[in-house]
């Protein structure tokens, strides 16, 4: 490994992934996302990213964190001035924020990608876990 590669300095660890803006522009692929994942990133913060990616995190359980360039650029000025800094994302309450600052900002997410990642879903996981709302649905049907 590069050793003077920033990921590779262990100071940089954890599970949050600060990015520039238009994360993830350009990567179609799932393979981009699942990058993200095998380097142990469970969640991605950008002020924006291509649409495609970002539905790909959310398949795999990679949380994408929509800022607003104010407060991307607040965290990368907190993460620089000390890089010990901490961020909070609360999946629940739909915020981010930066621990030694108490600074705090909502995010959007829907609310089934919201549920699924809560519960450690998949889209078949979800199905599976309304079976019986689909088989009641079902009998209903006048075919």
């Amino acid at each position: 490994p590069k050793k003077d590669f920033v990921l590779n300095n262990p100071i940089y660890s954890g599970k949050i992934l600060v990015g520039g803006k238009n994360f993830g522009s350009g990567s179609s692929r799932e393979h981009a996302a699942w990058a993200v994942y095998d380097y142990g990133f469970r969640c991605v913060v950008s002020s924006f990213f291509a649409d495609i990616f970002k539905n790909n995190c959310l398949n795999i359980g990679v949380l994408p964190v929509q800022v607003s360039a104010e407060f991307a650029d607040k965290i990368f000025t907190a993460v620089l001035a000390n890089p010990n800094t901490e961020l909070e994302v609360d999946l629940d309450a739909q915020t981010i924020s930066i621990l030694c600052t108490e600074e705090k900002e909502s995010f959007d997410i829907s609310p089934y990608k919201k549920h699924n990642m809560l519960n450690g879903f998949d889209d078949i996981d979800y199905l599976q876990s309304i079976k019986t709302e689909i088989e009641d649905f079902a009998t209903k049907l006048p075919f």
